[in-house]
């Protein structure tokens, strides 16, 4: 072992007549302890909520979304059939996407109406899984059955079996003017996806009745595919548009709902840079603490240059002094942060039932638990980060220490 390593590591366990650097030193590696945990804890809950997020979005949106200009597509069989040639897509299913007003008693909402075929929907989206009441299979071409969102049927006062009325906007011409054309549908069931846009102003019937009541013969308004993987979507939209008909178009999930991640994403790399300050704090008091041990230790740093040790030799001695702090500080915090980050659905819960009340509360947030994904690299790059300011830290006090002049040292010793 060379000796530069040896001294440090001694100065670092051993027992000092100054107890308030020790204390220093402690506070410091708790200090970066508990900035790279709060650092880990928080990125990983966001990680968590980004998942969700994009978890419940693609609930009802597809991966890639084949449409025309024109907002009609006549041979949509053909044109997934072509779609399914690409390697990435594994699943695809048309729809018919129409505005329309929905009727129930004293209640009226406009909603976005959206014709599927049950059989094929569940391929590409996964409402069927989140039915509060009813199943989509209900869905029966001619049956006139409509499913809606949770937000919507109780704005309508709408519930399993009730009649209402959709009108579309497209009307009729008769000679008494132009007539809105209207539908009774019976309730077949509702979804709840946790999402307000969609559990509010999305209604589901069969892609035969849309095309009926909006009067597009055998013509949809796109056609909806699942990939293998969902962030492939951008390249696989590319891929389509420059490889199917000039009039048809793709769309991905990324860019129909850009802003709900692009606010996760930078409300996420703020949080980091707020959070970095707390370990750079904690970092920069091995400055202090290295200080105050150099000017402890002038004796002990002027012997070993009367024995022939380099200022560089004397450098290292205090660089590995004050890596260690750090070092032990980062291993603290990363073993707390991802032990915590993957029981945050545990110590909330408990935090919760100590203090009385709920952070999230059901009745005003829609995603009511905290979710957590701790994700490798983001541990990986607060390590790296802490570990390097902390080396950072101990570049001037170990340089003040390499200057210290021997004669100058030993002089009332």
């Amino acid at each position: 072992m060379r000796y530069e390593l040896l001294v440090g590591l001694r100065y670092t366990r051993a027992k000092r007549r100054n107890h308030f650097i020790s204390f220093i030193s402690l506070i410091s590696m708790a200090g970066i302890a508990l900035g790279v945990a709060a650092l880990i804890v928080v990125l990983s809950v966001m990680n968590g909520f980004q998942h969700e997020l994009r978890t419940r979005i693609l609930s009802v949106v597809s991966h890639v979304q084949l449409g025309a200009p024109s907002g009609r597509l006549e041979d949509w069989k053909s044109l997934a059939d072509a779609a399914r040639q690409h390697p990435r897509v594994r699943e695809a299913a048309p729809f018919v996407n129409a505005q329309g007003m929905l009727t129930h008693g004293q209640g009226v909402r406009g909603a976005i109406v959206r014709g599927v075929l049950p059989e094929l929907e569940d391929r590409v989206a996964d409402i069927g899984r989140h039915m509060r009441s009813g199943r989509l299979e209900a869905l029966v071409a001619g049956e006139f059955r409509i499913v809606l969102g949770g937000e919507l049927a109780r704005a309508l006062g709408a519930y399993p079996g009730d009649k209402v009325a959709l009108i579309a906007p497209q009307g009729s011409v008769t000679p008494a003017g132009v007539i809105p054309r209207l539908k009774q549908f019976t309730v077949a069931g509702t979804f709840d996806i946790g999402m307000y846009e969609y559990d509010s102003g999305l209604a589901l019937v069969h892609l035969k009745d849309a095309q009926k009541l909006y009067q597009m013969g055998s013509g949809v308004s796109g056609v909806r595919l699942k990939l293998d993987d969902l962030f492939a979507a951008r390249a696989v939209a590319r891929d389509l548009s420059a490889a199917l008909a000039p009039e048809v178009y793709a769309s991905d999930w990324t860019r129909s709902h850009a802003n709900f991640f692009r606010a996760v994403e930078i409300e996420k790399r703020v949080m980091f840079i707020i959070l970095t300050l707390i370990v750079a704090v904690a970092a920069f008091n091995i400055v202090s603490t290295l200080v105050m041990l150099v000017t402890d230790k002038q004796a002990d740093i002027a012997i070993l240059r009367t024995l022939g040790a380099a200022p560089a030799s004397i450098l290292q001695i205090f660089v590995v002094q004050g890596a260690m702090i750090g070092v032990i500080g980062t291993l603290l915090g990363v073993a707390g942060g991802v032990l915590l980050g993957w029981n945050v659905d545990t110590v909330v819960p408990a935090i919760e039932n100590t203090l009385g009340f709920k952070f999230l509360s059901k009745d005003v947030y829609y995603i009511s638990d905290l979710p957590s994904d701790v994700q490798l690299r983001d541990v990986a790059t607060i390590g790296l980060v802490s570990l390097a300011m902390s080396f950072v830290a101990t570049l001037y006090p170990s340089w003040r220490a390499a200057r210290v002049n021997p004669a100058e040292a030993l002089r009332y010793e």
